[in-house]
């Protein structure tokens, strides 16, 4: 029996062989790596998006700190006194 022509004669047997046959010649070839790299880029993309989600939260954070301050210099502004 040679490897290439292998049936067993029922269908659904026949086609789970072919089918795995597939994926392993596919595995072989280094084909499937390319579904490694895309979920390498989805986690890089999501760190990422992660630090720059913090670094904006920490400017906002920093920017309305000192528009507070601003706000309440001109409210309580006078000329006998700076902020």
């Amino acid at each position: 029996m040679n490897g290439r022509n292998f049936s067993t004669g029922i269908p659904a047997v026949d086609f789970l062989v072919t089918f795995l046959r597939g994926r392993v010649e596919r595995a072989r070839s280094g084909e499937l790596d390319r579904g490694a790299s895309a979920v390498e880029w989805v986690i890089i993309s999501a760190v990422v998006v992660a630090i720059v989600g913090v670094v904006a939260a920490i400017i906002n954070s920093a920017l309305s700190d000192g528009a507070n301050k601003v706000g309440n210099c001109i409210k309580g502004a006078s000329a006998s006194k700076t902020c």
